[in-house]
């Protein structure tokens, strides 16, 4: 079963398909996910989101180097970098106080 499909019988269906939820079926799915998760739980939730939006930043990075074949002078700065990024879970769990590393230059 998916999470993202919903299972619907209708009498065009009388055994029942899965659909997609509606926009507004997703927006309060979220809303009662967001209000089941504890605050520690919630602080680590954006942590994460932050995180990992900081690693889309430097997406670029990989897939020139992958295009180019090795053209990224600094790529291993970039690596450490990103896994610093990955690794941020295992020493805070919220926004607060985060010291976040530092992005190589371009």
């Amino acid at each position: 079963m998916s999470k993202d499909k919903k299972f619907v019988w209708s009498k065009e269906n009388p055994n029942g398909v899965y659909e997609d939820y509606t926009e507004k079926e997703n927006k309060q799915r979220e809303k009662d996910k967001s209000e089941m998760l504890s605050q520690s739980d919630r602080a680590l939730l954006y942590l994460r989101e932050e995180r990992n939006i900081k690693l889309t930043e430097t997406d670029w990075v990989v897939i020139k180097e992958r295009e180019e074949g090795g053209s990224v002078s600094n790529f291993a700065d970039w690596k450490k970098y990103r896994q610093e990024l990955r690794d941020i879970t295992k020493t805070y769990k919220s926004l607060d106080k985060v010291k976040w590393p530092t992005a190589p230059s371009e």
